[in-house]
C-alpha cells in the first residue's frame, strides 16, 4: 500500500497528463498514471522519477467500462483508496466536416465523452462510501463554444462538460467533489499527435501555431498547476487562458454573436477535398507541409513536445 494518497491521472502519459501527475506528485500524491500505450507510459514513469516522483502505471483504455472497473479495484487494492481522479485522456482530430467520417465522431465520443463517464461510475461510489474524493474532468474551451474543423472534439467534450457538471449537482453534500476545466490552447506539445484529415498540411499549418505560440497559448507548466489548484480546492469549474474566458462570456450573453464568428472562421480554414481522406498524425503532417515559416511559429510547442512526451511517434 501506498504510504501518500493515490491520484489517479487517466490519459497521463503524454502532455497535459503528465504534467497535471507530475504536478500532484510534487504536492505528496501517489500518481498512477493510465494509457494505452505501455511504452509511452514507461518513458513518463522515467520522466516523473528524474523529477523524484515515484509514479505507478497501468494500460487502460477508459472507453473499455469493464478495464476502467478492473483497473480502478486493482489500485485501491494494492495502493490504497483513490483520493483524486483526473480524467485528461483525449484525441484531437482537425478537419473539414465534409472529410469526416463517423467513426471520427465515435473515437471522440468513446474517449472524451465515455471515458469520463467510465471513470466516475468506477471511482465516485468508493469516494462516496468514504465520505471524501475530487474528480476533475478535463474539458475545453470546445466544450463551451463549438469550434470549426474541430466538430467531433467539440461534440465529445460538451457532453463531458454536462456530465461533470451533472455529477458536481448529484454529489452535493456528500464530501466528494467534481470539478471541470475548461483550458484554452496550450503548449504541451499536442500539435505533434493530433490527428489531421482533409489538407492535412494546411490544416497542420493553422492549427499548430496556434498551439505553440506564447501569445495565442498558455504554457503548459503553468496551466498544471491552476487546474490542479482547482481541482482540490473543489472549484465547480477552471477556465484558463484568457481567450477561453472571453470566448465562454461572449458565448453566454451573446450566442449569435459567436456563432456568427465561428461561421466566419470556419469560412477562412481549408476547405478540404470534399470527401473523406486519410488521417494522418501530426508528425506526418508537419512533414507534408515543410514550412519553414511554421517550424518558427511552433518553435515553442516542438519544445514542449520534447519535454512532455508528444515527441514519440
Amino acid at each position: 500500500m501506498s504510504t501518500r494518497p493515490v491520484a489517479l491521472v487517466a490519459g497521463g502519459s503524454r502532455g497535459l497528463g503528465l504534467l497535471i501527475a507530475r504536478e500532484l506528485g510534487r504536492r505528496g500524491f501517489q500518481p498512477v498514471l493510465w494509457a494505452r500505450d505501455a511504452a509511452e507510459l514507461d518513458r513518463a514513469v522515467l520522466a516523473l522519477k528524474d523529477d523524484g516522483i515515484d509514479a505507478a502505471a497501468m494500460v487502460c483504455d477508459v472507453s473499455d467500462h469493464e478495464l476502467v472497473e478492473h483497473q480502478v479495484g486493482r489500485i485501491e487494492d494494492e495502493l490504497g483508496p483513490i483520493e483524486v481522479a483526473v480524467h485528461v485522456a483525449g484525441v484531437i482530430q482537425v478537419g473539414p466536416l465534409s472529410s469526416l467520417t463517423r467513426e471520427h465522431f465515435e473515437q471522440a465520443i468513446d474517449i472524451m465523452q465515455w471515458g469520463p463517464i467510465n471513470l466516475a461510475l468506477a471511482v465516485v461510489p468508493r469516494m462516496r462510501a468514504r465520505g471524501r474524493g475530487r474528480f476533475g474532468t478535463i474539458a475545453s474551451i470546445g466544450g463551451l463554444v463549438s469550434v470549426p474543423h474541430l466538430l467531433p472534439y467539440s461534440t465529445a467534450k460538451f457532453g463531458a462538460v454536462g456530465f461533470t457538471n451533472g455529477l458536481r449537482a448529484e454529489l452535493a453534500g456528500t464530501g466528494v467533489t467534481a470539478t471541470t476545466v475548461a483550458p484554452g490552447l496550450m503548449r504541451t506539445g499536442s500539435h505533434l499527435r493530433a490527428e489531421f484529415t482533409g489538407d492535412a498540411a494546411a490544416e497542420y499549418a493553422w492549427f499548430a501555431p496556434g498551439a505553440s505560440m506564447p501569445l495565442v497559448s498558455m504554457d503548459a507548466e503553468r496551466a498544471a498547476g491552476k487546474i490542479v489548484d482547482g481541482i482540490l480546492r473543489s472549484r465547480s469549474i477552471v477556465i484558463l487562458t484568457p481567450l477561453a474566458k472571453v470566448g465562454a462570456r461572449i458565448q453566454g450573453v451573446a450566442p449569435a454573436t459567436t456563432a456568427a464568428v465561428m461561421g466566419l472562421a470556419a469560412r477562412l480554414l481549408p476547405s478540404g477535398p470534399g470527401e473523406p481522406t486519410a488521417t494522418i498524425e501530426g508528425h506526418d503532417a508537419r512533414g507534408r507541409l515543410n514550412s519553414r515559416l511554421v517550424e518558427r511559429l511552433t518553435t515553442w510547442g516542438n519544445r514542449a513536445a520534447a519535454r512532455n512526451n508528444e515527441s514519440a511517434a
